[in-house]
């Protein structure tokens, strides 16, 4: 059954947090928010690593399944990277509704490895050709990669791979893909190298970091794409 078909009320949040509004003149977060939701978390436990400190709640109504953003793959929960920042756990998480696979070659798309022969949190397919198959570790590291380039790889559709993608967790970059960037600076060299704290508190400024101590720049777990000093955090 698709998920989608049967949504809920919404609860608005951060993406690390459920109920953490940003003020709508700035769009920052007021510390005593935030530590409002710390408070509230130390007492919630992540169903899917047992240590507390959860701060995402399921927004399915009635279940209050709670997890660290860093453990949802672990849990295969899904987080939406747009409008309400919606997350599911594994039992209300969106499925895609598409036909039985008719091509029998079960290969991932991309890495070329076997994929399952059902559709699944780990296998997704393309609902516009509905052929290609691909890991989801898979597709979003193309993702990111193609940033505003994003379609199937295989039929090279964007509308409605881009938004199936998003609403079953994939995250995308509003950067241009990557292969566009200078020819001498290849992927491994993309790394987000600057401070997106609210009030950055480095001497250095932004783009300063170290190997270790305060001013290591720390990186999303999840899409590397934004990046803090431990200091800043």
């Amino acid at each position: 059954m698709d998920n989608r078909s049967q949504p809920g009320p919404i609860r608005m949040r951060h993406i690390l947090a459920t109920g953490l509004y940003p003020r709508e003149d700035t769009g920052h977060f007021l510390a005593g928010d935030t530590r409002r939701i710390i408070r509230a978390a130390a007492k919630k436990t992540c169903f899917i690593c047992c240590k507390m400190g959860a701060t995402i709640t399921c927004c399915q109504t009635g279940c209050d399944r709670t997890f660290h953003l860093p453990c949802a793959p672990d849990g295969q929960c899904v987080t939406q990277y747009f409008g309400a920042y919606r997350s599911f756990c594994w039992e209300h998480r969106p499925q895609q509704a598409l036909r039985p696979h008719s091509s029998q070659d079960n290969t991932c798309t991309i890495c070329l490895d076997t994929v399952e022969d059902n559709i699944s949190y780990i296998t997704m397919a393309c609902p516009a050709c509905q052929d290609a198959r691909f890991h989801r570790h898979c597709i979003q590291r193309l993702a990111l990669h193609a940033g505003i380039d994003f379609r199937c790889p295989r039929c090279l559709k964007q509308e409605p791979f881009m938004t199936e993608m998003l609403t079953m967790g994939i995250r995308l970059s509003k950067r241009p893909p990557s292969w566009q960037s200078d020819p001498e600076v290849g992927p491994s060299d993309q790394r987000h190298g600057r401070c997106d704290a609210t009030t950055c508190l480095c001497p250095g400024g932004r783009e300063h970091s170290q190997a270790h101590g305060p001013w290591q720049l720390r990186l999303c777990s999840s899409c590397a794409a934004e990046g803090i000093h431990r200091l800043c955090s």
